[in-house]
């Protein structure tokens, strides 16, 4: 059987690069290319740090696109300061990697998603973990893709808890609702891995000394980078306990989707000011048949952790 084509669209910080290093060391998947986002970090920062990772990993034939700089509505994006205390003011917890030997690729992020979907159709897997401009301005640009792209598996929003911005708003709806709502209203088949269930995906400086005990360059910087994230969740009290495997649980999802139980619905993002990113079901589309968003609402968070660090640990001792 052909193995499915991913591409990660990615604002890098510590759980982007989590999840590029689960992508790599799926088995049952190749990583054609990140589109590189806002959020965590500037545009610029964040494909320099998938550039950076990808070479740390020895995935130098992984091509890197930019993405749009900044939200849709507005003109401008300025990093958050929560975002540099959590990720580090270089957004892979301050980890000093060398610089890239490669440059970003000259086509545009937005016409990567085009040319793939037109290429690859139903078996091109799509995982934004940061705001969804990019895939909202290739929907924009070519309505087409819609119907021909397998499957979106995002990371963002909550549905049966809180929001980590506001009470309803996920950071990276928050980041651009109206975008994120062009995508959860179009006919693509989504996935949604919210707060729901990443927060109970916990990962500790138990996991961590195992890859640091490795001795190779990639387990010694991602236990760094890693325990800068757990360090921050514990600080500035997000969670004592761990830090929430955010991105790389939608990559996992994306491949076995039997890690979470979900909830079939119609989705919308509100985007005006009152509850605006909030992430909800449509009621006028209650009795509509066949809705687009299954949405993660609990997750086999043993199973899901066993793989992640079988997967990982076997690409680090390798790099």
């Amino acid at each position: 059987m052909a193995k499915k084509k991913m591409i990660l669209d990615l604002d890098t910080g510590v759980d982007d690069a989590l999840a590029i290093a689960y992508a790599v060391a799926a088995p049952d998947v190749d990583l054609i290319g990140i589109v590189a986002s806002y959020g965590n970090n500037l545009l610029d920062v964040c494909a320099e740090n998938s550039l950076k990772l990808l070479e740390l990993l020895g995935q130098t034939d992984v091509p890197v696109y930019k993405g749009l700089p900044h939200a849709s509505t507005s003109d401008h994006f300025e990093v958050m300061q929560v975002s540099l205390d959590i990720h580090g003011n270089n957004g892979i917890g301050d980890v000093d990697l060398p610089k890239p030997q490669r440059a970003v690729e000259k086509l545009s992020g937005v016409d990567f998603y085009i040319q793939a979907a037109h290429q690859y159709g139903q078996d091109l897997i799509i995982i934004p973990t940061g705001p969804m401009t990019n895939l909202a301005a290739a929907l924009e640009k070519d309505p087409e893709i819609a119907d021909l792209i397998g499957n979106v598996t995002f990371m963002g929003g909550a549905l049966t808890v809180e929001g980590n911005v506001t009470d309803v708003a996920e950071a990276n709806i928050n980041q651009d609702a109206k975008a994120a709502n062009t995508v959860l209203t179009s006919s693509l088949p989504l996935t949604m891995v919210g707060l729901d269930v990443t927060l109970r995906t916990l990962l500790t400086k138990q996991e961590t000394a195992q890859w640091r005990a490795l001795g190779t360059k990639a387990g010694q910087a991602y236990a760094d980078l890693t325990d800068f994230y757990i360090d921050a969740y514990y600080n500035l009290g997000i969670d004592k306990n761990g830090c929430a495997l955010h991105d790389p649980l939608a990559v996992g999802v994306s491949l076995d989707p039997s890690f979470v139980q979900t909830l079939s619905l119609f989705m919308k993002v509100i985007y005006d000011d009152h509850n605006y990113a909030r992430t909800i079901g449509d009621k006028d589309k209650l009795n509509d048949p066949n809705p687009n968003v299954k949405v993660a609402i609990t997750v086999d968070k043993e199973r899901y952790l066993a793989t992640f660090m079988n997967y990982l640990t076997q690409l680090f001792k390798e790099h």
